[in-house]
């Protein structure tokens, strides 16, 4: 454990600087991982998880249970508490500019409404499947120091005429009641174009009930739509968006960047990154991801704890094979 990790944690806890603390405490927690120190660090991520309030500067905030679909009882989100920080993600620079912005413009919002400037708290996200785009909204949730809500969109929408649009309103009331980082994954299952003649009249009253809770969503925390078909979307929702942000797939470089980034503790042998980051040209940054996970856990099966470049040439192999 690194002396200066320890002293930003004591720095972050003298200041009570819950967002810096926590960025200590994963840093710590990842030097644990790497030396394979994995009950530790395991045991130290559900210290750090399983706290039951949060302060953002906006006072303590209890961490309330998500609403049920009164009919079929399921729960209409999972709260997660994450991981994940900016610094973790490969983005491009564009891109995590305005995620940067957004984090540092939240503990501002007052400010800025006082000098008549709307707060941003309504974002999408769009690209390709595999691009980070729901890593992107949990690493805003960690850098803000709050939960991340993901709104199962499976259970949002009922089978009964009017309820998908009942249980939208308990969402949006939900999110209203704390400042949450709340996702709508796979948003084009809800936001669906209207004028489609193949779409039936309930989803055309699910996208104007979505609308009209958009425009009036005056919480305290911020909603992100996420889809990977943008295409699909109905036009009237792109202009209620505060913020739009493509994710792209990755640049070769980018690739090569993950690669090293999840190879970087069990390395023996120099390994062909550069060469094997463009035989990944045109994947995500999910299979970049994958694919060194699965040169590790070649070399595991091996009784090994290096990657070898046998086991990386295998693992591109094996990611070329399937469809992303």
């Amino acid at each position: 454990m690194a002396g200066r990790d320890l002293k930003e944690l004591f720095r972050a806890f003298r200041n009570a600087d819950e967002l810096a603390f926590r960025r200590a405490a994963n840093t710590i927690i990842e030097e644990e991982e790497a030396r394979h120190h994995v009950a530790l660090a395991r045991d130290l991520r559900k210290i750090l998880a399983s706290g039951e309030s949060i302060d953002i500067g906006q006072g303590d905030v209890r961490l309330l249970p998500p609403p049920t679909d009164p009919d079929q009882g399921w729960d209409l989100a999972t709260l997660q508490h994450p991981e994940r920080y900016l610094g973790n993600l490969v983005l491009r620079p564009a891109v995590r500019t305005v995620l940067t912005d957004l984090a540092k413009e939240v503990p501002e919002w007052s400010k800025l409404e006082g000098l008549g400037v709307p707060r941003r708290n309504r974002v999408i996200f769009y690209g390709p499947p595999g691009c980070g785009k729901t890593s992107a909204a949990e690493a805003l949730a960690a850098e803000l120091g709050v939960p991340l809500v993901v709104v199962r969109l499976d259970a949002i929408v009922s089978s009964y005429l009017g309820q998908t649009a009942s249980n939208l309103r308990r969402i949006f009331e939900y999110a209203s009641s704390a400042p949450w980082v709340v996702l709508f994954d796979e948003f084009d299952a809800l936001g669906r174009e209207r004028s489609d003649p193949s779409e039936h009249g309930e989803i055309k009253r699910v996208v104007n009930s979505f609308l009209q809770l958009l425009d009036s969503y005056t919480g305290p925390g911020m909603l992100i739509a996420a889809t990977n078909h943008e295409e699909t979307l109905d036009r009237g929702l792109w202009r209620r968006f505060d913020e739009v942000v493509e994710f792209p797939l990755p640049t070769v470089r980018e690739i090569r960047s993950i690669l090293r980034r999840g190879l970087k503790h069990v390395k023996a042998e120099p390994l062909p990154i550069d060469e094997m980051g463009t035989e990944l040209r045109g994947l995500p940054h999910a299979a970049a991801e994958a694919t060194a996970w699965t040169a590790i856990r070649i070399a595991v099966r091996s009784n090994r704890t290096a990657v070898s470049v046998d086991d990386l040439t295998e693992a591109v192999a094996a990611t070329k094979r399937r469809r992303w």
